[in-house]
């Protein structure tokens, strides 16, 4: 598709920005969430001048946030046209699936085998973030919904200490595809799901280990089932 048919069909509403500050990483957020739930389409071509307009910013902070994307593999150049938005096998999918459950999964039981001190309020800490997280969900707002969710995870990881393992989480959740959330959310569904983030909270809270990885791997597994929903052209 050319990338004037595409932009003229956008299927996404963009958010606005009254802080200039960071405009490049705020856009490259935005732009990173419409990608993962599939709202910015596989295949398709964007230009820069046109979402920049949709933005209500000018072209260059949008493109420098298109390169930061071309880098992380969920977009690619098209010369003279703009940026297409790459795709993803199932078995990619898969094996990002399996790689955060071999990661995500033991270290959130540590963090709540840890809980207590420090730990413990920067957990509590996360508890307004966790609702924020559902009542995107509820409201539709897939881009608050993914940008929320991913700063979740990856602090509450961080807790355990090792920069390394929120690295990797950080770049598997960046190279996600959640076709299925906009579905989800269509049918109420995504906010009951989202609970189990304020789930997570409390799992911690209670310092039950075998909880928290009970929960990770059940909310891992919702995850996975919402890439089988392609987004139709």
């Amino acid at each position: 598709m050319r990338a004037d048919e595409a932009q003229e069909s956008l299927p996404f509403v963009l958010p606005s920005f009254d802080n200039q500050a960071n405009l490049r990483q705020q856009v490259g957020d935005a732009l990173r969430a419409l990608v993962i739930t599939g709202q910015m389409r596989p295949g398709h071509v964007y230009s820069a001048p046109k979402l920049a307009a949709r933005f209500r910013v000018s072209a260059t902070p949008v493109r420098e946030a298109m390169l930061d994307l071309v880098s992380e593999g969920l977009v690619e150049v098209v010369r003279n046209k703009g940026f297409r938005v790459t795709e993803l096998e199932d078995r990619d999918l898969d094996a990002m699936s399996e790689l955060r459950s071999l990661i995500e999964v033991p270290v959130m039981g540590l963090v709540a085998a840890s809980c207590e001190g420090s730990v413990a309020a920067e957990v509590e800490g996360l508890r307004p973030l966790a609702r924020r997280i559902t009542d995107a969900a509820a409201a539709g707002d897939l881009v608050t919904y993914t940008e929320a969710d991913i700063e979740f995870h990856t602090r509450f990881l961080a807790l355990h200490g090792n920069q390394v393992v929120v690295d990797v989480a950080r770049e598997m959740r960046h190279r996600a595809r959640l076709y299925g959330l906009e579905g989800l959310a269509e049918a109420g569904l995504l906010a009951q799901l989202s609970l189990e983030h304020e789930e997570m909270v409390d799992a911690a809270l209670r310092r039950d280990e075998e909880g928290m990885r009970r929960l990770m791997t059940q909310h891992l597994g919702h995850i996975r089932s919402t890439w089988a929903g392609r987004p139709q052209d």
